[in-house]
């Protein structure tokens, strides 16, 4: 396909821009601190978006399973989960795509005539919002079960500290 074989072409401007888009989507305070350290141990969070994002694209270019866009959308996704987005703003990241190989290719599209090809690798793109929505409500839904097993556990502690879990454990429960 043409339209693959242009985007590996441009793939490191295209993830760059995607990238950039990405990070306009956070408060103005937080793009400096995203922008500025690209190191693994610095900044955990621009690392696994860069690597999230890269894995995406090749996959795309490559016509990769959807395990391995899964696995790359989770990256990404994981980490919008635990940061309270609305689960709309959790996944508009996978819209940025679009925009980014519109900006990148857009001269290409005109001149070489692949506006049919670019819809369907758009459309490709929108199945995967739908991927990133489910990873999404897995992830919201496995923080929401931390959080319910952090306060039961928390309850427990301070019944056991004033002494009626004892008293409450030592009580023959009677039904009926």
């Amino acid at each position: 396909m043409k339209c693959e074989s242009l985007l590996a072409g441009k793939q490191h401007t295209i993830l760059d821009r995607w990238f950039d888009l990405i990070v306009e989507t956070y408060p103005a305070e937080s793009r400096p601190f995203l922008e500025n350290k690209k190191d693994r141990f610095d900044n955990p969070v621009a690392y696994e978006f860069r690597q999230g994002i890269g894995g995406i694209v090749e996959a795309l270019v490559h016509g990769m399973g959807s395990d391995i866009l899964i696995e790359h959308l989770d990256r990404i996704i994981s980490i919008r989960a635990i940061q309270d987005l609305s689960p709309s703003k959790a996944v508009a990241f996978i819209f940025l795509l679009k925009t980014a190989i519109r900006k990148d290719l857009q001269q290409e599209i005109s001149a070489k005539g692949i506006s049919e090809e670019l819809l369907e690798l758009e459309s490709r793109i929108d199945g995967l919002a739908l991927l990133c929505f489910d990873i999404y409500m897995k992830r919201r839904e496995k923080l929401y079960e931390i959080r319910a097993n952090e306060a039961k556990t928390r309850v427990s502690g301070l019944l056991r500290m004033t002494g009626l879990l004892s008293d409450l454990e030592k009580e023959p429960v009677q039904v009926g």
